[in-house]
This record gives C-alpha cells, sequence and structure tokens, in this order.
C-alpha cells in the first residue's frame, strides 16, 4: 500500500528496473502500439532540401510542418526508430499555460494542432482534455496566479482564478485543508507520446516527406557553399541545411560541428497506481493537478493516478556518466533504476493533499533521462558561426513553465521552425529561445550546477527580476567585478556580472524579490537623484561590441540598417529589420575611420545580432571583415550634469559641447588610458560611453571616481538607467520593439529612412505598413498605484475589455508615479486618454501622456539656447 514511510510501507506490485525492455504500456495509455510502423522507406535521396537528425516529437513535428508548407525533400533521419529517447517514456502533459509571452503561442499551436491532427491523418493520438489546475497554499502563490493572469489577459488562452468551492467541484478527491486558489486553464491535459509522434510521422509522409531509421548520422561534413554532406552507414546526401533534434543525442550530434551545446542529461520519475476505486467511481476526468509547493504533478491514468514529483536539486541526479563519455551507443529505450527515496517527500505530500493515494498500489515506476540546458528553455533555430546549422534541442522538464520532454512544444515549434526557415524570419519574437544566447563562457561545470538548480527550483516562486545565483560568477566578469561586488546587487546578462542597484552601509543588501516594492526601491530612487543632479558611473561591459571594415562595409551597413550610415566621427542608432519590415535588433554605430565600423548592442542580443549581420555578409558577397570584440573591450558609463566637469580633468580633449557634440565619436585619453569616447548615454542626461581594453578597466574607474569626489560622483546601476531612460522615452529592444512589431508603432520613424538610396532589407514591407496604416501605436503612460509597479506584459483595459498591453514599466521617481510604456489601438493613443492597466488583479486608472516625460539634456541644451533657461 502507498502510505507514508513506504518501501518503508509501499507495495510494489510491479517495479519496472533498469534495463526492462519496451515501453511502460499502463504509464500513457498508449493505443495502437502493438501495431508501430517499422520503416517501410527503403528510398535513400541523394539530396534534400532538409535534414532532421532526430526521430522524437519535435523532429517528427518539425518534418510534417515543412512537408506540408510545400519545402521538397524533407528528410529525417532517426538513429534506431522513432520516439527512442525521451518521446517514449513522456508523461504527456499538455497545457495552455506559460508564464513567458510568446511561449503561450507555441503552447497554443501544439494544442490546436493536437486537436485535429487525428482527423487529419487517421491515427488515434490519445488526447485528453480534462483542463488543468495549479493550487496555491500560500498567499504569495496567489498574487503568483494575479501576476500570471495580467500577463494571460491580452492573449487567446484561457486562463482564470478560480475560488476553492470550484477546485473541490473539479477533483473532489483533493484534501481542501490548506487551499486558498486555484489556476484553472480549460482545455489543458494529456497526450500518448508514442501515438502522437506516430500521427506527426504518417503526416509528415503523406505530405511527401522521407522518415528513414534506422540511419544514426556518423559525420556531418560542412561544404564551402554553406550546405553539408551528412553521412550515415547507408550512404551520404547532400543537405541544404540540418536541423539537430536529436534530445539526449543532441550534444554528440554537435560535436560533429564543433559545438558544445550546453546540455545535460537528468534523472525524472514519475509513479503509476493501479485502479483506485474512488477514482473510477468518478464521472468525468479529473483535471491535471499541479501542486506547486509539494512540487508535484497529477493526472488520471485510466482508472488509477500518475503523478511525476521534482526533488530538491540536492537530492535530484544528474546523469555524470553521460556528460563525460556521451550516451551509451545502445541507449534508445532504457529507464534507469528507480530511487523512491529520493522522491519520498514529495510522495508523502501528494498523499497529503490527494488521501485516495495512500491506499493505492504501484503498477509502474518510470525513471528516463532528460535533457536541461542552463536556463531549463530548449534552444531553438540557426545557430551562429556554423552555417545552414539548426537546433530544436534542450527540451526539459518545468511543472510551472514547461511539460515534460518538448509534449507540449512539439506542435508549435515544428510550426515555429518550419516558417523561420521557409520565410527566412522568425513569425514572432522567441529570443528566449535562441540558441545563441550561450557562448564559450558556458561550461559544462556551469551548465551542471544550473541544471540541479533549475530542476530543483522547478516550483518556485517565479518573479519579476528573478535572480539564480548557481555558477555565477562565471569566466565572463568585468575588471570591476571583485570592487563592486561587495557594494550592489549584481544581475546575470549573457555570462557577465553587471550591477542593478546599489547599498549603503546600514541597508537591507539581501535579495529580496516580491511583485510589489521592495528593498531596492529606495536606493533606486537615489541613484535615480544622482545622476540627475550631480553625476554617476555606470559598468557597460556586458554590451556586445563588433568591429566592421573593409571595402564593403558602408555597403553591407547600408543595406541592414534602416538609418543611414553615420559619417566619420558620429554614431547614430540604427536598426535592423526583418524582410516583413519588423524590428529584428537595435544597435548604435559608430564610424570610426572611414569604412570602420564599431556596432554596439545589448548583451542578450550579442551572438543573436552577429548571426544576422554575419549571414546577409556571406549570403551578399560582402568583401567585409567581422570581429566580435564582446570581450576585449570594457565599457564605462559617465552621466550626469557634472560629466563634463569631472571627465574634462582628465583629458587634454575639448569636450565642450561645442566641440564634442552628441553623437560623437572620438579616440582620446584619459589619463593615458586609451578610450574610444562616445557622446551618448542610455539615461538621457549628459553623457560618455568610454570604451577601453578590458584590462583597464580597474584603473579607468578609479582615476574616474578620484576625480569625481569634488562633484559627489557615486555609482548607479540598471534599474536606475531603466527608470531615468522610460522617464526620456527610449524604447528598449525586446520591450518596445522585436519581431512582434514594426518600428512605425513603436514609434521609431525618426530612425527609419525610408528615402534613403540603398533597398534596406524590409524597406518594401515597411512602405506597404505604412500605405495601410497603423492598427496600434505605442504610448506612454502614467499611473497611480500603490505598492506595485508595471514590469512590462500587463493587461490594458478599455471599456472592460482588453485592448492592449505595456511592453516595460518603472517608478518615476520624478513624478512620483508609475510610468509604462504599452501598445494600445490607434484610437486610443491620443494624449489625454484614460485607460487601465492590470497589476496584481487590481485595475488602476492610466492616462496616456505627451512623451517624454522628461525631456533628454541635448533636448534641454536646444531649448536653452533658443529660449533662454528660465523656460525650459
Amino acid at each position: 500500500m502507498l502510505r507514508p514511510g513506504a518501501q518503508r510501507g509501499l507495495l510494489l506490485s510491479s517495479l519496472r528496473l533498469q534495463g526492462s525492455p519496451g515501453r511502460p504500456r499502463s504509464a500513457c495509455g498508449r493505443q495502437g502500439e502493438e501495431n508501430a510502423p517499422l520503416s517501410a522507406e527503403t528510398r535513400w535521396k541523394d539530396r534534400a532540401e532538409t535534414v532532421i537528425i532526430g526521430g522524437g516529437c519535435i523532429g517528427v513535428s518539425l518534418a510534417y510542418h515543412l512537408a506540408k508548407a510545400g519545402m521538397k525533400d524533407v528528410v529525417l533521419l532517426e538513429k534506431s526508430e522513432l520516439t527512442a529517447g525521451s518521446t517514449w517514456h513522456a508523461a504527456g502533459l499538455t497545457t495552455y499555460f506559460h508564464p513567458g509571452i510568446n511561449l503561450k503561442k507555441i503552447h497554443y499551436a501544439s494544442i490546436k494542432l493536437y486537436e485535429k491532427l487525428e482527423e487529419e491523418t487517421g491515427q488515434v493520438v490519445g488526447f485528453h482534455q480534462p483542463g488543468s489546475i495549479r493550487i496555491a497554499t500560500t498567499p504569495v502563490r496567489v498574487d503568483e496566479f494575479k501576476y500570471q493572469m495580467t500577463r494571460t489577459g491580452w492573449h487567446a488562452t484561457e486562463q482564470y482564478i478560480i475560488e476553492p468551492e470550484k477546485i473541490q467541484e473539479m477533483f473532489p478527491l483533493l484534501n481542501m485543508n490548506k487551499i486558498l486558489a486555484g489556476l484553472y486553464n480549460p482545455g489543458d491535459g494529456h497526450i500518448d507520446p508514442y501515438s502522437l509522434t506516430m500521427a506527426l510521422a504518417a503526416g509528415a509522409r503523406k505530405y511527401g516527406a522521407l522518415l528513414k531509421y534506422p540511419a544514426p548520422v556518423t559525420s556531418l561534413i560542412p561544404r564551402s557553399d554553406g550546405t553539408w554532406d551528412v553521412e550515415t552507414p547507408q550512404g551520404s546526401m547532400r543537405a541544404n541545411r540540418i536541423v539537430n533534434a536529436a534530445g539526449f543525442w543532441a550534444r554528440e550530434v554537435g560535436k560533429m560541428v564543433g559545438l558544445e551545446h550546453p546540455l545535460i542529461p537528468v534523472q525524472h520519475q514519475y509513479v503509476v497506481t493501479s485502479t483506485i476505486p474512488e477514482v473510477k467511481a468518478l464521472k468525468r476526468e479529473l483535471p491535471v493537478l499541479r501542486d506547486l509547493e509539494g512540487s508535484y504533478y497529477l493526472r488520471q491514468e485510466r482508472d488509477g493516478l500518475l503523478f511525476g514529483p521534482y526533488e530538491s536539486q540536492e537530492k535530484m541526479k544528474v546523469q555524470d556518466s553521460w556528460v563525460t563519455n556521451g550516451v551509451p551507443p545502445g541507449f534508445g529505450k532504457e529507464l534507469f533504476e528507480s530511487d523512491l527515496d529520493r522522491i519520498m517527500e514529495h510522495v508523502e505530500a501528494a498523499m497529503e493533499m490527494v488521501p485516495v493515494l495512500k491506499k493505492a498500489d504501484i503498477i509502474n515506476i518510470v525513471n528516463g533521462p532528460i535533457t536541461y540546458s542552463p536556463d531549463i528553455l530548449p534552444m531553438v533555430g540557426p545557430h551562429q558561426g556554423v552555417r545552414n546549422y539548426w537546433v530544436a534541442i534542450g527540451f526539459g522538464v518545468f511543472i510551472s513553465v514547461f511539460e515534460r520532454y518538448g509534449i507540449i512544444h512539439a506542435g508549435g515549434v515544428g510550426k515555429y521552425l518550419s516558417d523561420w526557415i521557409l520565410h527566412g524570419e522568425p513569425p514572432f519574437d522567441l529570443i528566449e529561445l535562441d540558441p545563441n544566447r550561450y557562448g564559450k563562457w558556458t561550461t559544462t561545470q556551469y551548465t551542471e550546477a544550473k541544471a540541479r538548480e533549475s530542476y530543483g527550483f522547478n516550483n518556485i516562486v517565479g518573479y519579476p527580476k528573478e535572480e539564480r545565483f548557481a555558477g555565477r560568477p562565471t569566466q565572463r566578469v568585468s575588471g570591476l567585478y571583485k570592487i563592486l561586488e561587495s557594494k550592489c546587487s549584481m544581475g546575470f546578462h549573457a555570462g557577465w556580472e553587471q550591477p542593478h542597484w546599489f547599498y549603503k552601509p546600514g541597508q537591507d543588501s539581501r535579495y529580496r524579490p516580491s511583485f510589489r516594492r521592495t528593498n531596492w526601491f529606495e536606493p533606486v530612487g537615489s541613484e535615480y537623484k544622482q545622476v540627475m543632479q550631480n553625476v554617476g558611473v555606470i559598468d557597460l561591459s556586458p554590451f556586445g561590441k563588433f568591429n566592421i571594415k573593409g571595402q564593403d562595409s558602408v555597403r553591407l551597413l547600408d543595406h541592414l540598417f534602416a538609418n543611414v550610415i553615420p559619417k566619420v566621427g558620429f554614431t547614430n542608432i540604427s536598426h535592423m529589420l526583418t524582410p516583413k519590415g519588423r524590428v529584428y535588433a537595435e544597435l548604435t554605430v559608430s564610424h570610426q575611420t572611414p569604412g570602420e565600423f564599431l556596432l554596439i548592442t545589448g548583451s542578450g542580443s550579442e551572438l543573436h545580432d552577429l548571426r544576422w549581420i554575419e549571414e546577409e555578409a556571406v549570403n551578399g558577397g560582402y568583401d567585409v571583415e567581422i570581429k566580435n570584440i564582446t570581450d576585449e573591450l570594457g565599457v564605462l558609463g559617465i552621466a550626469g550634469p557634472h560629466a563634463r566637469k569631472v571627465l574634462q580633468k582628465l583629458t587634454s580633449e575639448d569636450l565642450s559641447d561645442d566641440v564634442f557634440k552628441f553623437l560623437q565619436t572620438k579616440s582620446l585619453k584619459v589619463s593615458n588610458i586609451p578610450v574610444t569616447a562616445i557622446r551618448i548615454s542610455y539615461t538621457g542626461e549628459l553623457g560618455w560611453e568610454l570604451y577601453h581594453r578590458r584590462e583597464d578597466s580597474v584603473a579607468l574607474y578609479d582615476i574616474i571616481m578620484n576625480a569625481g569626489q569634488e562633484e559627489g560622483i557615486d555609482n548607479f546601476g540598471t534599474y536606475a538607467m531603466n527608470a531615468l531612460r522610460l522617464e526620456k522615452a527610449f524604447r528598449a529592444w525586446g520591450s518596445e520593439m522585436n519581431c512582434d512589431t514594426n518600428p512605425l508603432e513603436a514609434g521609431l520613424d525618426y530612425f527609419i529612412k525610408l528615402n534613403k538610396p540603398a533597398d534596406f532589407i524590409g524597406k518594401q514591407a515597411l512602405k506597404q505598413i505604412k500605405a495601410k496604416g497603423l492598427k496600434r501605436r505605442l504610448v506612454c503612460l502614467t499611473l497611480a498605484t500603490d505598492d506595485v509597479d508595471p514590469e512590462g506584459n500587463e493587461s490594458i483595459w478599455y471599456d472592460g475589455k482588453v485592448v492592449g498591453n505595456t511592453t516595460s514599466g518603472s517608478y518615476s521617481y520624478s513624478v512620483q508615479k508609475s510610468l509604462a510604456f504599452a501598445y494600445v489601438p490607434v484610437e486610443l493613443s491620443k494624449v489625454g486618454q484614460q485607460v487601465e492597466v492590470e497589476l496584481l488583479g487590481t485595475n488602476y486608472p492610466a492616462t496616456v501622456i505627451q512623451e517624454p516625460l522628461v525631456l533628454t539634456e541635448p533636448a534641454r541644451n536646444r531649448l536653452r539656447k533658443k529660449n533662454g533657461k528660465d523656460k525650459i
């Protein structure tokens, strides 16, 4: 009997141990498996448009979508048989829920596909949709549910907060003593992963794809024209592109092309019970249950229950031997030996929440491998540095975020990648899945530390501005890290440590995440005041930095960017657009010497942007040299009304407004330290960014701080910078603009030169967008709240309906109100328009204001010269 302290007290009717063959049929209710199709394909192709490596649900879904969309010569190669790997033993959970934004679209697309797949292919998929309930047993969980509700309101997904009475009605077997609320998603449920994959395979074949197995890939040989020779025991195949969808074999495939994909194999267990009389007596299927405090999921499995716990990082098990020695050659549909002691505290929590489990017999324990990336998100898309190599790997498991083994992602990711491959741009923004978010700093030690943390944190509360500390710092610290780490709260940015906010002696310096204002609120206000009234210094070293030169450099950049190319010695803000006219990236472009440029992008966009630039350079045959110098240069920002006074003490270069103009760039020395100085600041105040050798960072920082003592110089971090840039109405890539937005609706008209001679990428599409007129616009809102501020992605309400969403937000320390950017319909975008912003379950009145709330320093200077100081 399933009792506390079991096994210790567990009666195991049937227990599959390591090496037992076949699939645990009772675990997932498989249908039609006895007639599982073998590889009837005897054909072989010498050429393929796309070769997909891996026959799990992700790879087969991509083959299905590419073939259905009309691509000829789609080939999938599987080393043994379809579903071998992580797919076959998955619990098959499906959900509309995701705490992110556009991953909700992936989940939505998957479920809508699964609902019609059986009718389309004639293959039974075993799709159950009883809904799902996440239960809250603490007040902070209720806040989390409210936080997630406002982030879902402007999506198509149905989601509701329900009261305990409704929860009990839907799931009558629950112990209701601790339950405060539930987050309910109609349409959620579970699907048989094996049957799903076979249905997708039937569809792929129907539309012309070749699924070949067993056909293990033995080597991948790149050719000078960007194509690949794919070697297998059955022969070689020439491919225009390859897609690594190899599941826990993805690392081995990556090594064939010289890449070390940051993936770690982790063991995950779930338990299946025999028939439980109380379950059998139910008249309808139970919704899937997720107990976030107990850290497990639970669903009905025929007349019994299936539940899967997530143990702490101290107890979870990484398959270390696979990391060091690789996956055993013959491993495919094997399982690991079960270990109930490792999950007993969660089993006992499940028995307390669902008491009928105490009387249940276990008929199966499944302990199989899954792969984790460092941040638990999969890697999806083209890879920088290797032409025509794409990935769809790292589909781990996360009860609060993901469902198991990519089952819920399979349909949506297949469609997403198919659209990207066919149309040359992603259908919507998913930079959080970009494989290029990792780099050389992502070591095996770091990946394992993060995988342990991520697995153990499966169900912790998902706060805004969340930080996780395992594996930090990496080798990618700036020169100032040791000086600043004891003075500030650091944030993690693409391997770098960057100050978020600084604390003074006596202030609470602990990491205190919250849905409301917390211990950093007052210190950030002081930093804001420091920059506005005196002078502040910020470490900007995480910026991505590229050097581009060569005889075609001007022509390449004119093709890439919608803005004009700046003159030598000047800088501008430029945007790379997609062919459909959406904002792929924002960079600052500095023309240093004739034909040589310094390009700067945000830390999270470094390889994302570099890949796009390199691809365009190669495809267009441009004679240029592109070098990533991100790790070579440190960057210090200095900003505030006294910035010029401090810097002028340290250089012979004339820094006066008439000589060193706004957006000008010069090479100079600051107390004998060579720097490239750009007069620009994301704070909107008088300031410079000082690019220098990374080894000079400490000396440069010390010199500036010593020189500014009389002016009261001090540090500031990215939280203060965000508040400052919002008041100046500066847009941020990834928030106000991305691949979901065009630059016209984002208010970037000033930077878009439709009349320039060059036919830049997206130009024709933008002309069409402009001619048709906009449907929505980005506006700036002020709102009076209590102790909560907008973060971005909250729902905008008008006349009882959701009409838009915020993109970013902060507290404005100048007007002492909350401030947010938001997209609203054009008819609601006029200054003075009243709307509402939903924050933690409350709709706060908000007003569209004339932007910017605070004029930038250059704008104030121009007005001062024109009208006199008293009129500013």
